[in-house]
């Protein structure tokens, strides 16, 4: 005999909001930030404050994410101000990439 499935909403709304998926993007998102934190650029002894990008990395979630507030979602972020300018570069400085390149390798 053949297994049924009949999927209601209301379930998948409550899986996707579940502290067990929330558990699961919060520790994928320690692993980018682990390799965030050891590909982060330190900077040069000209530098005022050499590690502070390196060590401002930092991982936030809630079950109340997405665009319709209707699933889990954890961030990794870089509260810096210069981040931006470390991750996309300037005219004068290249792009490091720190976040897409630990996003990647976090995937594995």
């Amino acid at each position: 005999m053949a297994a049924r499935f009949k999927m209601k909403r209301k379930g998948v709304g409550e899986l996707l909001r579940s502290e067990m998926i929330r558990g699961d993007l919060v520790r994928r998102a320690e692993r980018i930030k682990s390799t965030a934190v050891a590909i982060s650029p330190v900077g040069t002894a000209r530098d005022q404050h050499p590690g502070q990008y390196k060590g401002a990395w930092e991982v936030s979630s809630t079950r109340r994410g997405g665009r319709r507030r209707d699933r889990a979602v954890a961030y990794v972020r870089n509260p810096t101000y210069y981040a931006r300018w470390v991750e996309y570069g300037t005219e004068r400085v290249p792009a490091h990439h720190v976040l897409l390149r630990a996003a990647a390798a976090g995937n594995r």
